[in-house]
C-alpha cells in the first residue's frame, strides 16, 4: 500500500459515506489531539514563504480549520497577524485553554465569517481535505487581497519506513472502510489551479522523538478512531501500543514524516 491509499487521516472524501461522522468526531478527542499531534518543521514555513514571495512578518492569516491551534500558534510565532477559524465546539474549548491570547472564530472554509479582501494568506494545516472545494475556493477568492495565497499542508506518515509500513497495512485490515490516507494530495489541491490561482508544491521530509504515548494520542486523535465506540476503539489502540513498544523497547519512538505542502497565489 502507498501513501495515496492509507497514509494520513483521511481523503477521497467522495467515496467516504461517513463523512460528517468523521468529520465531527474531533471534538470528543480534543485533548488527545493537542497531546498527539505532530507540530511542522520550521523549513515549512521558509518554504511557504518562498513559494508566496512574500513574509508572514505582518501578514493578515487566517488558519482555516486550526483545531486546537498547533499551526496557529506557529504562525503568530513568526509574526503573522493570525486569526484562527474552528467549527468545532471541543477543539475551541481546547484552543482557548491552550492559547487564550489568539483571536479565534467560530466558521468553516465554506463560509468564511470575513469580509472581502481582508485577508493577505489563508492556510489549512491537516484540514482542506474537510471543506468542499466547489464552496470552499471561492471563499478564499473573496476573501483574499491580490497578491495573497492560500497554503495548505499535511504531515503524511513516510511509508518508506518498514514499521510505519507495517502499521498501515494493520490498520487498513483492522479499519477498512474507515481508514482513508490522504489520497493523492495533487488531486485534493487541484481546484487552487482551475480557479486561476498560481499553484507551486513542496515536500519536507522531517521526524520527531516522543514517548509512545504521544503517539498513541496521535492515534486516538485520528478520526478513524475517534469515530469509533470505545470497546472497538480501545483494543486497536492496546494493540499498537504494544508494538510500538516491541519495535521501540526504550519508548522513545522516531515517527517518520513527509510533509507535503501546497501554494496558491493569487497575481491580480
Amino acid at each position: 500500500m502507498t501513501n495515496d491509499q492509507n497514509a494520513g487521516e483521511a481523503g477521497g472524501f467522495s467515496e467516504v459515506r461517513n463523512f460528517r461522522e468523521l468529520a465531527g468526531s474531533f471534538g470528543a478527542v480534543a485533548a488527545a489531539y493537542d497531546r498527539g499531534r505532530p507540530g511542522y518543521p520550521e523549513g515549512l514555513f521558509d518554504e511557504l514563504e518562498r513559494l508566496w514571495g512574500r513574509r508572514l512578518k505582518g501578514a493578515r492569516v487566517l488558519d482555516v480549520g486550526a483545531g486546537t491551534g498547533i499551526a496557529t500558534r506557529l504562525l503568530a510565532a513568526r509574526g503573522a497577524d493570525v486569526v484562527a477559524v474552528e467549527p468545532s465546539a471541543g477543539m475551541a474549548a481546547q484552543f482557548q485553554a491552550v492559547s487564550p491570547d489568539l483571536p479565534l472564530v467560530r466558521g468553516v472554509g465554506d463560509d468564511l465569517p470575513f469580509h472581502d479582501g481582508s485577508a493577505d494568506l489563508v492556510t489549512y494545516a491537516q484540514a482542506f481535505h474537510w471543506t468542499h472545494p466547489e464552496k470552499s475556493v471561492p471563499e478564499v477568492l473573496r476573501v483574499l487581497r491580490p497578491g495573497g495565497a492560500v497554503a495548505a499542508w499535511w504531515n503524511v506518515f513516510d511509508e518508506s519506513v518498514p514499521w510505519v509500513r507495517a502499521r498501515d497495512e494493520r490498520l487498513w485490515a483492522a479499519l477498512s472502510g474507515r481508514y482513508h490516507g490522504y489520497r493523492r494530495i495533487a488531486e485534493l489541491t487541484a481546484p487552487f489551479a482551475a480557479a486561476g490561482l498560481e499553484v507551486s508544491r513542496a515536500e519536507l521530509r522531517w521526524q520527531r522523538q516522543v514517548p509512545v504515548e504521544q503517539v498513541v494520542d496521535n492515534l486516538t486523535s485520528r478520526s478513524y478512531f475517534a469515530s469509533l465506540a470505545p470497546e472497538r476503539r480501545e483494543p486497536l489502540l492496546a494493540a499498537e501500543r504494544a508494538a510500538l513498544l516491541a519495535e521501540f523497547p526504550d519508548g522513545q519512538v522516531v515517527e517518520p514524516y513527509v510533509l507535503d505542502l501546497t501554494v496558491a497565489v493569487r497575481r491580480d
